[in-house]
């Protein structure tokens, strides 16, 4: 799985999630992505995600994002994490 930088995001490849908690995206975030915390995508990808759709995970270090990015892959999601520029 191959990262890309926050910069080389465009919407039109697919949808941006933050992982992070709601307080730290409040407090900055991405303006295309939408907030779904770490816990709450792992535990109802179902509910969240389409197998359809392209996505890309941001959170601030990488580490969530990454990590749920290679579990969502197994699951059979398109999803790439962004690593923050």
């Amino acid at each position: 799985m191959k990262p890309i930088l926050e910069k080389d995001y465009n919407p039109s490849m697919g949808i941006l999630i933050d992982v992070r908690n709601p307080i730290s995206y409040d407090k900055k975030h991405n303006p295309h992505s939408i907030n779904i915390s770490y816990d709450k995508l792992l535990m109802n990808h179902q509910k969240y995600l389409n197998k359809q759709n392209s996505y890309y995970l941001i959170c601030d270090k990488g580490y969530k994002s990454r990590k749920a990015a290679r579990i969502l892959t197994f699951y059979g999601y398109n999803v790439t994490y962004v690593i923050n520029s």
